[in-house]
């Protein structure tokens, strides 16, 4: 959703770190094209003028102006200033009460019902028994649809398909959950395709009724300035506590997220990124600000990944790897753990510089890792085990019974090999299994079986001079046998 929003303070920010020195010139013409970025991702003005002005002003500053290294410090005032416009921390619901109420708002479309069920989803992790009450009882489908979802996520839906009047209908659910001794209601309400009196009206009636800890309205990223606008009368009615962006996954253009909350005062509680009902994702702006400046997120990306990756399994295969006995049956497994992570593209933007890696390396295909499950899955366990077995005859079988070309099995089984091979010198298969902790990553420094191994940039710097003076003496010579 950021990524034009992103590539675009990327070159502004190349430009200003080439820079020997900072001036009152240099920095105007980055905060024009840094307004223009913004302006395009569908900021508010009024937000933008003010965010430019703070960033100006502390731009201009003689502490900036005399650093030695004023590029990074002109990064860290946008980083900074960003995260101060999005809300400085992440903000927690209020569930202080038994049960503890949350009402979801909003206008059709914008994915309330399936934003109730992935909220019940994030509130199950931390322990919590939820009950979702079908309160749109205008739309069928909406209660069918939560139904469903509540049957998929294994959580209680209190339903009552003839009633009139939700907000009795809000108060026997919470009854209910007393005497269930259910500690989380959700309530998923009515929408309109534009704000109106009537439902102004029955919100407030649910809320007085129910006594919500939250009112969290759930708005698509995807509308831009009409979101905020949206959030402006929906706030003046009902007072809310938190809002819920969805469709982040999608491609617009990012500004509903950067002006919401200073518009309205509300924080933004979660945003969603995908389908999927564990598609739901606590905000934190200093962390999605790393990801819009281009430098990565790796504590959300370890937090996933301790989430999403099974102890056991990683145990057998940090065993397998000792013994180096990893085979294509674990190159599968661990295929499928990184499909649960976002794939290949998913993790590389989770890390500093990922999406220049991704560039680099060209469009990478979202189905490759299922291509490549789907070519393991055609060996036999004989051929997972030895891939020596996989001789030309074998390799046409599996690609017919894959579907792939011949040269993407060959192509995999030559990388294969060449992992195992370097697993089997032990340089990376001790840094896999030196564990590690989120800080060094983003530090620059990597595990490895000693401890911590911090990368010698000096050194690095060095060895490529040392190269580049070998390759001109040996052109030299060349020259010499010539003549």
């Amino acid at each position: 959703m950021f990524d034009n929003l992103s590539d675009k303070l990327q070159d502004v920010f190349k430009k200003i770190s080439g820079q020997a020195r900072l001036t009152e010139a240099n920095i105007a013409d980055a905060m024009r094209e840094i307004r223009l970025a913004l302006l395009e991702a569908d900021v508010n003005l009024g937000i933008v003028k003010e965010f430019i002005a703070q960033v100006k002003e502390d731009c201009l500053g003689t502490e900036v102006l005399r650093s030695v290294s004023p590029g990074q410090q002109v990064i860290k005032i946008v980083h900074d200033r960003m995260v101060e416009l999005m809300g400085e921390s992440d903000s927690p619901l209020d569930l202080s009460s038994k049960p503890s109420v949350i009402m979801m708002v909003g206008l059709h479309g914008s994915g309330k019902t399936t934003s109730a069920a992935k909220l019940a989803v994030n509130l199950k992790k931390t322990r919590r028994s939820v009950l979702l009450v079908a309160g749109d009882i205008y739309r069928p489908a909406a209660i069918d649809q939560l139904e469903f979802l509540g049957n998929e996520i294994d959580v209680p839906v209190f339903v009552d398909r003839h009633a009139t009047d939700v907000a009795v209908l809000s108060r026997q659910a919470i009854e209910h959950a007393k005497l269930e001794k259910i500690d989380t209601v959700i309530i998923d309400t009515a929408g309109r395709l534009q704000i109106d009196d009537t439902m102004i009206r029955e919100l407030i009636q649910i809320n007085q009724a129910s006594r919500a800890n939250e009112i969290l309205l759930v708005a698509d990223a995807a509308l831009g300035q009409e979101a905020v606008s949206v959030a402006e009368h929906f706030h003046k009615a009902l007072g809310l506590t938190g809002l819920v962006l969805t469709k982040l996954d999608g491609d617009a253009r990012g500004g509903a997220a950067l002006s919401m909350r200073k518009v309205t005062g509300c924080p933004i509680k979660f945003v969603g990124v995908g389908e999927k009902t564990s598609d739901m994702e606590i905000f934190y702006p200093d962390r999605m600000t790393s990801r819009i400046l281009g430098m990565g997120d790796v504590v959300s990306l370890v937090e996933k990944a301790a989430e999403d990756i099974d102890e056991k399994e990683a145990k057998r295969l940090e065993e397998k790897l000792r013994k180096n006995q990893f085979d294509f049956s674990d190159f599968r497994d661990q295929l499928r753990q990184m499909a649960k992570l976002g794939g290949t593209e998913g993790i590389l933007k989770m890390l500093p510089g990922g999406k220049q890696m991704a560039k680099a390396a060209g469009d990478i295909d979202p189905k490759q890792l299922i291509h490549m499950e789907a070519i393991i899955d055609s060996m036999t366990k004989a051929e997972r085990a030895n891939p020596d077995l996989i001789s030309m005859p074998r390799r046409r079988r599996i690609s017919k019974g894959c579907g792939r070309p011949i040269e993407a099995v060959s192509s995999l089984i030559k990388q294969f090999k060449m992992m195992q091979k370097m697993m089997r010198k032990g340089g990376i298969m001790k840094r896999l299994l030196g564990g590690g902790r989120v800080d060094d990553m983003q530090n620059g420094t990597f595990p490895n079986s000693g401890g911590y191994m911090e990368v010698d940039r000096k050194a690095i710097a060095q060895r490529r001079k040392a190269e580049k003076q070998k390759k001109k003496q040996k052109q030299k010579q060349r020259r010499k046998k010539r003549k």
